[in-house]
């Protein structure tokens, strides 16, 4: 394929909302039935919402950086007000190995890569595609309706569990923060009627949109993901932009000892390939492409070279089989 372009949580009660207006196929209906992995409590404390911490911390590292790709002001006062992670480290320099420790070094470059790569994307559809609206969807601790030069008159719907957006507002209100474009958090479990949710909030299927799905995917069963895809793909008017991650391990216990997998489960309790799901996984660009859509793969390193700083392919290798997919619905 060419470069063209380089939450899931207990959901509020949406009886009454039968769909998006104007999207003929799309209705509110009940969701999809999740599956392991994607559980784990409502707030950010345990299970895949901790993972939104592990990722704030990230940005926070990648952000005291000299030679930083994302600046990401609000990642450590999320990390700092959370019990379950107030010792995790938020510079390098509070890491005794520096670079050479696997999370907090290679794996947190691995995030600070993935925040720069998707801001460029967000930015470049939003800039000079002229698209006012974008989705996130599994949120997390995502702050870009506060950090980036986004338009005034953009919206961006924050789609995760009540919980997880609860915490962010909490800790966004304390520090008397402002977004810089219109942000809509839609609290709603991505097993549930998201679309219904996302109707409630405002969002318009006539225009175009762009939407994100950072680390998202491999948490949920193939079936979730197939139904999340095809419903982007109902939603998303001509012209619109989707980008998103997967894993294309077919065995993804043959990298259970892998020195970022170990690390993580070792340093701050996180076992990621017990919280990601085994099934097998769907062909989404596939199914994009069959539907119109134009898509590049790409691997982060990648995007490494491109920068000149990030991480680069080792050995029994957790990011081996990451992909970052830009896909991009034509214009009529």
């Amino acid at each position: 394929m060419s470069d063209d372009h380089p939450a899931h949580a207990d959901g509020e009660d949406t009886d009454g909302v039968h769909g998006v207006d104007g999207v003929e196929g799309v209705d509110g209906g009940e969701g999809v039935d999740g599956g392991e992995g994607v559980d784990g409590g409502e707030g950010v404390e345990g299970g895949v919402g901790l993972t939104a911490l592990l990722v704030a911390a990230a940005r926070a590292i990648e952000t005291h950086r000299h030679d930083s790709l994302a600046q990401d002001p609000y990642a450590e006062h999320f990390v700092r007000a959370s019990r379950a992670c107030a010792r995790w480290p938020v510079r390098v320099e509070q890491v005794p190995e520096g670079d050479d420790n696997p999370l907090w070094g290679r794996f947190a470059r691995y995030f600070g890569l993935r925040t720069r790569t998707l801001d460029d994307f967000l930015l470049r559809e939003v800039g000079a595609g002229g698209t006012r609206q974008v989705v996130l969807l599994g949120a997390g601790l995502d702050t870009r309706a506060f950090r980036l030069d986004l338009p005034s008159d953009c919206v961006v719907h924050e789609v995760d569990r009540a919980g997880v957006l609860d915490f962010k507002q909490r800790v966004l209100t304390d520090l008397s923060a402002v977004p810089r474009a219109k942000r809509v958090p839609v609290p709603v479990d991505l097993r549930a009627d998201w679309v219904g949710a996302l109707a409630a909030a405002g969002f318009d299927a006539a225009a175009p949109s762009v939407w994100l799905a950072e680390g998202l995917l491999f948490y949920l069963p193939g079936p979730v993901e197939t139904y999340l895809i095809d419903m982007v793909d109902r939603l998303a008017a001509a012209g619109s932009a989707l980008a998103f991650e997967v894993k294309l391990e077919k065995d993804l216990l043959a990298y259970r000892d892998s020195a970022i997998y170990t690390a993580t489960r070792e340093q701050i309790g996180i076992d990621l390939l017990h919280l990601f799901d085994k099934g097998p996984r769907p062909d989404s660009v596939g199914d994009l492409a069959a539907n119109g859509w134009a898509a590049s793969v790409h691997t982060p390193f990648d995007f490494t070279r491109r920068h000149g700083r990030g991480p680069l392919p080792e050995s029994n290798d957790a990011l081996e089989g990451n992909r970052w997919v830009f896909a991009h619905k034509p214009r009529s």
